[in-house]
C-alpha cells in the first residue's frame, strides 16, 4: 500500500526492516539551530535519518528570497540519493511539532515528483506513546541514485502572487499565529503584517488535542467554510518562510482538496522588497 498523505505508527512500526521503507527525522527548533540534531543523537525511530530544515531542506539565502528558501530540485534529488531514498521509496517524516517541519519534507518530495511520501501522524510522540522502539544507533545507509522529477506548477513567487491580488480566483492562507498575522509580536522578520487579502488559517488548527491530524471530513468542513467559493487550485499558501504552510497544504491533501500551491518565499521574501503592500488587523 502506498501512504501519500498520513501514515500511522503501528503501520510505519510494521515495516521498519522494510528496505522500501525509508524513515526521516525532521525535528527542528528555530530558536536553538542544534536542537534537532541532539534530539534525533538523543534517540529515533529506528532506521532514521535525520535532515535539518537549514541544511537539508533549504538553500542559499540571498537576502531577498526568504528564510528558508528552497534549494535547487537538482541539489535535493543528490541529498535524497545520499540518503538512501530512491523514487520508488516509501517515505515516512516526522517530528515532535505536529508535522510543523516533516510537512515541508512531504511537499518538497512531491515537489519534485515523488508522490509515495507521507507524515507520521502524531509524531515522536505518537511514537512514543505506542511504546514503540526507540534507538541512539545511526544507520549504515547505502546511497543510492535519485531521479527527480519538479514540478514548477506547485509553486508561485512574489510576483505572482502581487499579480494576483484581486484576482477574484485566487485566496492567499497564510499559516502563521493569529497575532503574527495582525502585525502583532513579530519577533521573526523586519516588517510586521500580512499580504493584504490573506486569510489566516494557523497551522496548529488541523491538529486535534492529542496532536494528531483531525479526520478528514472535519478537515474539509473547516477549509470549505474558509474557501467558499473557491477552488483547491486557487489556494496560495504561505506563512513567515514557507515551511508551516507546508502543514496547511497537507491537511487540504488530507481533506481531499487537492492542487493548492505554496508561495516557498513567504512572508519573510514578501517584506524584503518594500514596495509590496502591507496590511494589518484582520482585514
Amino acid at each position: 500500500m502506498t501512504h501519500t498523505t498520513l501514515v500511522s505508527a503501528e503501520e510505519t512500526a510494521a515495516h521498519l526492516n522494510d528496505p522500501q521503507w525509508v524513515i526521516c527525522d525532521c525535528r527542528h527548533d528555530l530558536a536553538n539551530y542544534s536542537a534537532g540534531y541532539k534530539a534525533y543523537r538523543s534517540g529515533h525511530i529506528p532506521g532514521a535519518r535525520f535532515l535539518h530544515l537549514d541544511v537539508d531542506l533549504s538553500g542559499p539565502k540571498t537576502g531577498l528570497n526568504g528564510r528558508h528558501p528552497l534549494p535547487h530540485p537538482a541539489t535535493f534529488c543528490l541529498r535524497l540519493g545520499a540518503l538512501g531514498i530512491a523514487n520508488d521509496t516509501q517515505v515516512v517524516a516526522y517530528d515532535e511539532t505536529g508535522g510543523a517541519y516533516a510537512a515541508r519534507l512531504w511537499w518538497m518530495l512531491r515537489w519534485v515528483g515523488h508522490a509515495r511520501v507521507a507524515v507520521l501522524n502524531g509524531g515522536w510522540q505518537a511514537w512514543t506513546g505506542a511504546g514503540l522502539p526507540v534507538t541512539v544507533e545511526q544507520p549504515v545507509v547505502e546511497p543510492v541514485s535519485y531521479n527527480g522529477r519538479p514540478q514548477p506548477q506547485f509553486t508561485v513567487d512574489g510576483s505572482q502572487v502581487l499579480a494576483q491580488l484581486d484576482h477574484r480566483g485566487t485566496l492567499v492562507l497564510d499559516a502563521r499565529s493569529a497575532d503574527r498575522y495582525r502585525g502583532e509580536n513579530e519577533t521573526l522578520d523586519p516588517v510586521a503584517g500580512h499580504i493584504p487579502g490573506a486569510l489566516n488559517r494557523f497551522f496548529k488548527l488541523n491538529l486535534d488535542a492529542d496532536g494528531r491530524f483531525k479526520t478528514p471530513a472535519a478537515l474539509k468542513t473547516e477549509f470549505g467554510a474558509m474557501l467558499n467559493s473557491h477552488t483547491p487550485e486557487g489556494i496560495i499558501h504561505q506563512c513567515g518562510s514557507g515551511v508551516t504552510a507546508c502543514h496547511n497544504l497537507l491537511a487540504m491533501e488530507v481533506a481531499g482538496l487537492s492542487g493548492s500551491r505554496l508561495y516557498p518565499g513567504s512572508w519573510s521574501e514578501w517584506v524584503s522588497d518594500r514596495k509590496r503592500p502591507v496590511a494589518k488587523g484582520n482585514a
